[in-house]
């Protein structure tokens, strides 16, 4: 099939974001990508439209309807949704603590859920703290230590018709691990527990599909693959009408408007829907629908992503002064290191001296770090690549960190 043999123009795709233009090298997507001039074109064509809150009958509020409605088939099409089951917010964490109060409303003391320590915490603590509040067990699925995997047979022992969720990551924004989420989901289906994915990180990197992963919920958060910020969360337009949220009389009760709280920021819709289109045109693949393109370019992406990130990856461990967390077989293009006799924050200062950006500390991975015993050190440097990164950056970033050392004091 020929947009399957797509590949990556890399050139082309630079060339959307005008933000390369400062010089740096940015292997700091996993905590917020950079946004393409027609994301940023988008959102600032909106804010110079009239636009007016929803439910009038006059042109501004229709056109509120309009980026609203836009925005709901944009990210229906990235994860293989229906627009009516896209319940959009101002993050994933707040659209996730929303969700999660209307889901615990149903538990009841002697109730369990399992999180995982792989998880980024915002598909953590809203569990964990409504589980507290409700009586409710919580079970911890553990990382191997070792490899940095979550091991799908783990959840053999920890659900069982107690069970009412199980919330797991699709890809971890700290170490890159991609665990068995339709393998764990089928365990967790069994037994009859609802499955809450947060695929964030790993909807930039991966063709994603909501029903093949079996995740009755899926999180995203449009920061993370080139968009502006604003959260959702897809899941079936029948399971979210059994819900019932926390919210203002004179809001509509239909879904998925019930779910969404406060005034919407209708020209940050406008950026979902083109970060969206900018996903699928990757490629350059000009035929098929949206979801199709996507398929191809996504691909394509994985392909680029998988190449560099193996030189980077190898090259990294490589290094007798270098420490790389985990080594799962099925990773995103990121990972997070420490440097023998230097801080995380040493070094992440050393190389934006050289001017490359990385993340040091906990990645919102509190537990994940805890797991492996370097949260009061610092955590780790974390950086991961984009479709936007070259070999030549990779190259930077290989020499610069080969040539850390402490600095005397």
């Amino acid at each position: 099939m020929r947009s399957m043999e797509a590949r990556l123009d890399v050139a082309r795709v630079r060339g959307l974001f005008p933000a390369l233009a400062d010089g740096y090298v940015h292997v700091d997507g996993p905590g917020g990508a950079l946004l393409p001039e027609d994301v940023a074109r988008a959102v600032g064509h909106a804010l110079r439209m009239p636009v007016a809150a929803r439910g009038g009958v006059f042109a501004a509020s229709a056109r509120a309807e309009g980026l609203v409605a836009g925005a709901r088939s944009a990210v229906a099409d990235l994860v293989g949704g229906t627009a009516g089951g896209v319940v959009l917010g101002a993050s994933m964490t707040s659209v996730t603590y929303a969700m999660a109060r209307a889901i615990a409303k149903a538990w009841r003391p002697g109730d369990e859920i399992v999180v995982s320590r792989l998880d980024h915490d915002a598909n953590i603590r809203p569990w964990v703290q409504l589980a507290e509040e409700r009586g409710v067990a919580v079970r911890w699925a553990e990382v191997d230590i070792e490899t940095g995997e979550l091991p799908a047979w783990q959840y053999d022992d920890l659900v069982n018709r107690r069970t009412r969720l199980v919330a797991l990551t699709a890809a971890s924004s700290a170490i890159g691990t991609c665990p068995e989420v339709a393998e764990i989901s089928s365990r967790a289906h069994a037994v009859g527990a609802m499955v809450y994915v947060d695929a964030s990180h790993a909807a930039p990197h991966m063709y994603l599909d909501r029903t093949a992963l079996g995740a009755d919920f899926l999180a995203l958060s449009a920061s993370k693959w080139c968009g502006p910020h604003v959260g959702a969360v897809v899941a079936d337009p029948q399971l979210l009408a059994h819900l019932h949220p926390d919210k203002l009389l004179s809001m509509p009760d239909k879904v998925p408007e019930r779910f969404e709280t406060g005034a919407a920021a209708y020209e940050l819709y406008a950026g979902v829907s083109a970060a969206v289109d900018h996903l699928a045109g990757l490629s350059g693949e000009p035929f098929g629908s949206r979801r199709e393109r996507l398929r191809s370019s996504m691909a394509a992406v994985a392909r680029y992503e998988g190449e560099l990130f193996g030189w980077l990856d190898d090259a990294l461990r490589a290094m007798r002064h270098v420490q790389v967390l985990g080594s799962a077989p099925r990773t995103t293009p990121t990972l997070a290191f420490r440097v023998d006799g230097m801080r995380p924050r040493q070094v992440a200062v050393e190389l934006n001296r050289q001017g490359i950006c990385v993340w040091d500390g906990d990645a919102y991975a509190r537990e994940l770090f805890d797991a492996f015993g370097i949260t009061e050190s610092g955590g780790a440097v974390r950086l991961g690549l984009m479709h936007y990164n070259t070999p030549d950056e990779v190259g930077q970033v290989i020499d610069a960190v080969a040539a850390l050392r402490p600095r005397p004091r």
